[in-house]
């Protein structure tokens, strides 16, 4: 008998009671908060783009005005040519007169070079020096090609070439006043007459600093006239026997001046066979029959620059053909100097020419420093993004990016990077660009930089260029196909030790932040950075060093919350860092202070008849991010129960709630509604929020009066949670809240009727509360709900079940208990019973597997024992 009383009794008991007799384990917890706990989802960052395409972007302290070595000129003085250096390294004044160049009278004979006489005091080595100042200064076109041709019958003194001994103690004085020499060489179709050249190579003054002499080219007039009369017009060879008259046979016991020319030749420059000779023969007539011509038809078209564009073109496929790019060419230098004679002229076509002709020369030093400020010059103008896809200007920067060498050319890599930044804008230079695998180059380069330690003299400077490369991935980040090179190729463990390693620049920090928070939305690309211990202290660090800095924090937080939300394992390992929940805190503190100055001035601003900005200003946004990670974070048993009983959070959270309103920022107060409603789910002994239910309750009152329904759905959700605790069932039949939430079942909304129907439930656990149910027509409504919802939503029907079964545990009569809806209430319950119902839902597997699960371990046990009380009621009646 008493076991029969006390079936009864459990029976009778509500099914939502506050649970204190039992402790339940984390999963079960875990498993039950999953409709109540939620995390929650916020608007991406917005990064603008720089319109103005500049170097370190306007809000950087790298920019122009911050930064001197920004600011550049290009123009014929950023050249640096070794002719144009004299060995004296003093600033001398040019020379007046042009350079002499001398050659001989005599068609028949031997053209000899004749070498300077060294100078006797140091006052004729300034002399010297100047003169070559004078013969190497940036010349105008007129004068590159032009020189005065001095016959040999004058007072100098002839060099004897058949005897060794004088040749080489000639070479060794004049090489020690003359480091680098260049005489030009031209002919004249009509007086057949030779200019001699001379050119002194990189190899060649490596050479001299050796201490072996220059290489100083001899050539013979008689030859040269035979390569010009076998010349046509059109610049090919009449006879390939005279084109090589080194090949011809010889008579023997003749001596050609051929054969001694080739004999000086090997003498003086240690050329070692006749193969090399023959090579550079070809290729000083190429330079002669096919470079020149159009460096001389540069310098007539100076005022038309699509003749210019179409001269360069000629040029580089001249060049090209003639195998002389690279740096092996040895007129390159004469050649740069007429380039860089063109950077001047206003036109960026042809400064696109120009780039990348003075890259395919394979420039090096302040060359390289000139070349790629002038393809940033060219880059950073949007007009010019149509030119530069159709031609290969990228490729020669990519060159650059992979051939030189990190320190010693690293404000000319600055420069590079930019340039190559400012491409990546456009759509069709960055797919480019990730198909030549820029993606893997900058992630190498970014090694490279990773490997320099804070105490070596490169790594501020390189500070410079990986904030290049970060905006440059910032933006690759964008592309899907970029992003799967940047997780194939570990691109979130370098950019973890970047960030680690120039904690100290904030504009690098920013923009390693920004590439990460953009990479944060993506669930691979959490999950590695999950994977990156130290990542959670190194963000906590930067938050407390750059606490004010608005758009550094928020893009950490940012990541913070991407993270929290995506990785199960996140908000414990966040958590467990020393100082996080005060790190959160006090960032809370700070940018509430922040909001709220803010508010105040605004609220003088509209006085004066302005209106407030439509969208979050910088604190609010702040604010947004942060108590979304603060939402995550308590979705966690363990976290969420130690953040509810940290009262400064929860007292800045209520605060919110009382000073800031859904007009004036819709999702900061929808989040904070969130986050209480997941820390109200911890019914721990010193929790804050339910210290503080009451008033929080009263917060919740005029969120309920709000237009927007997310912010009503938000407060019926704290209320669900608050409500377990008598107080504020008390609160909500004492302020007539009851009535709101049964008309919220006429929503036909599935997330309001659930929210509101947890409300009810809690409501008819006491006794002399349940016949508001009946009065204001809540029965009728939850049959309706179920009837709406039924096989769709298994939890809410569970939910509505256990509402109606607390209802009803005192029932005499089925039709006095549910009116006119006991026999459709009857019909449903009988149809959600059965076996096959549940298969309906969905046609997925899985949800079909789960939601079994569910019908079998939740429904359907309190739809059974709800059904038989009324059917045995119902039949008694």
């Amino acid at each position: 008998m008493q076991a029969s009383m006390t079936e009864n009794r459990r029976k009778a008991e509500p099914f939502y009671w506050l649970s204190v007799a039992k402790p339940r384990t984390s999963s079960e917890i875990v498993n039950e908060a999953r409709d109540v706990l939620r995390t929650v989802k916020t608007q991406r960052l917005f990064t603008p783009t720089d319109e103005h395409r500049k170097l370190f972007g306007s809000q950087s302290s790298l920019c122009p005005q911050n930064k001197s070595s920004s600011i550049f000129s290009l123009d014929t003085s950023s050249s640096e040519l070794p002719e144009s250096r004299p060995p004296s390294g003093v600033c001398l004044s040019p020379l007046a007169d042009k350079p002499t160049l001398i050659i001989s009278e005599k068609k028949d004979e031997a053209s000899f070079v004749f070498l300077p006489t060294p100078p006797a005091d140091a006052s004729d080595v300034r002399r010297v020096s100047s003169a070559w100042k004078g013969l190497f200064r940036t010349p105008s076109q007129k004068d590159l090609f032009s020189a005065e041709v001095v016959p040999l019958d004058r007072n100098e003194v002839k060099l004897d070439f058949d005897d060794p001994t004088m040749m080489m103690n000639n070479l060794d004085r004049s090489n020690n006043y003359l480091a680098e020499q260049r005489l030009y060489t031209s002919f004249n179709d009509e007086s057949r007459q030779l200019i001699c050249d001379e050119h002194t190579s990189r190899s060649g003054t490596e050479d001299f600093m050796e201490g072996t002499p220059g290489k100083f080219l001899l050539e013979l007039q008689g030859e040269r006239s035979a390569l010009v009369k076998s010349v046509n017009s059109d610049g090919r060879f009449a006879d390939e026997e005279q084109q090589f008259p080194c090949d011809q046979k010889k008579v023997p016991g003749t001596r050609s001046s051929q054969s001694r020319a080739s004999g000086w030749k090997r003498r003086v420059t240690g050329l070692k066979d006749e193969a090399e000779i023959n090579e550079w023969e070809e290729e000083d007539f190429f330079w002669h029959t096919r470079i020149l011509p159009i460096l001389h038809d540069l310098e007539k078209r100076e005022d038309n620059i699509e003749q210019l564009c179409l001269a360069c073109t000629k040029l580089y496929q001249a060049l090209d053909e003639g195998n002389m790019l690279g740096k092996r060419f040895k007129r390159r230098n004469i050649l740069l100097k007429a380039l860089y004679k063109l950077v001047d002229i206003d036109s960026d076509p042809l400064s696109l020419k120009l780039a990348k002709l003075i890259l395919a020369i394979k420039v090096d030093g302040k060359n390289l420093l000139g070349v790629c400020k002038l393809a940033f010059k060219i880059c950073r103008n949007k007009k010019n993004d149509v030119i530069i896809q159709n031609d290969t200007l990228l490729d020669y920067l990519l060159q650059v990016l992979w051939n030189e060498d990190l320190q010693t050319n690293n404000e000319a890599l600055v420069y590079c990077m930019a340039a190559i930044k400012c491409m990546s804008e456009n759509e069709a230079l960055l797919y480019k660009m990730v198909s030549k695998g820029a993606v893997e180059m900058f992630l190498e380069l970014m090694k490279q930089i990773n490997k320099i330690k804070e105490n070596d003299m490169y790594f501020s400077k390189l500070g410079h260029l990986l904030v290049q490369v970060t905006a440059t991935l910032r933006i690759l980040a964008d592309c899907p196909l970029a992003r799967r090179r940047l997780s194939d190729s570990g691109a979130i463990p370098e950019l973890c030790v970047a960030l680690e390693q120039r904690g100290s620049d904030k504009d690098t920090c920013l923009w390693i932040v920004r590439v990460l928070s953009k990479l944060s939305t993506y669930n691979d690309f959490c999950a590695a950075l999950a994977d990156c211990s130290r990542c959670y202290a190194l963000f906590l660090a930067l938050l407390n060093k750059y606490q004010k800095q608005q758009d550094l924090v928020i893009r950490i937080i940012f990541i913070l919350g991407n993270l929290t939300a995506k990785d199960d394992k996140s908000p414990e390992q966040f958590f467990k860092e020393k100082g996080s929940v005060n790190t959160l805190t006090s960032l809370f503190q700070t940018y509430y202070e922040l909001d709220l100055n803010a508010l105040t001035w605004h609220h003088d601003r509209k006085g004066k008849g302005e209106k407030h900005p439509k969208y979050p200003s910088k604190a609010e946004d702040v604010l947004i991010k942060l108590l979304r990670v603060l939402a995550n974070l308590s979705t966690h048993p363990r976290v969420g129960a130690a953040l509810a009983a940290a009262r400064p959070l929860v007292g800045l959270l209520v605060t919110v709630l009382e000073y800031k309103s859904v007009d004036a920022c819709e999702e900061l107060v929808i989040n904070a509604a969130t986050t209480i409603n997941n820390l109200s789910y911890y019914q721990v002994e010193n929790s804050a929020v339910q210290d503080e239910k009451l008033h929080i309750a009263e917060m919740l009152v005029k969120l309920l009066m709000s237009y927007n329904m997310d912010v009503v759905v938000e407060a019926v959700r704290v209320f669900g949670n608050l409500s377990l605790h008598h107080e504020i069932r008390d609160f909500i039949m004492q302020k007539k809240i009851y009535k709101f939430m049964i008309a919220l079942l006429d929503s036909k909304n599935r997330e309001v009727c659930f929210s509101a129907c947890g409300v009810l439930l809690n409501l008819t656990v006491d006794e002399n509360k349940r016949a508001f149910l009946m009065e204001e027509g809540g029965i009728e409504k939850l049959v309706d709900c179920l009837q709406d919802f039924g096989p769709a939503d298994w939890q809410l029907s569970c939910l509505i079940c256990k509402t109606l079964w607390n209802y009803s545990e005192d029932m005499t009569s089925a039709a006095s208990c549910f009116g006119e809806d006991t026999n459709t209430l009857l019909l449903l319950l009988t149809a959600f019973l059965d076996e096959e119902v549940e298969l309906v839902c969905s046609l997925d597997k899985d949800i079909k597997d789960c939601q079994r699960v569910y019908w079998e371990r939740e429904f359907k046990p309190v739809a059974e024992k709800l059904r038989d009380r009324i059917q045995s009621h119902h039949s008694s009646s």
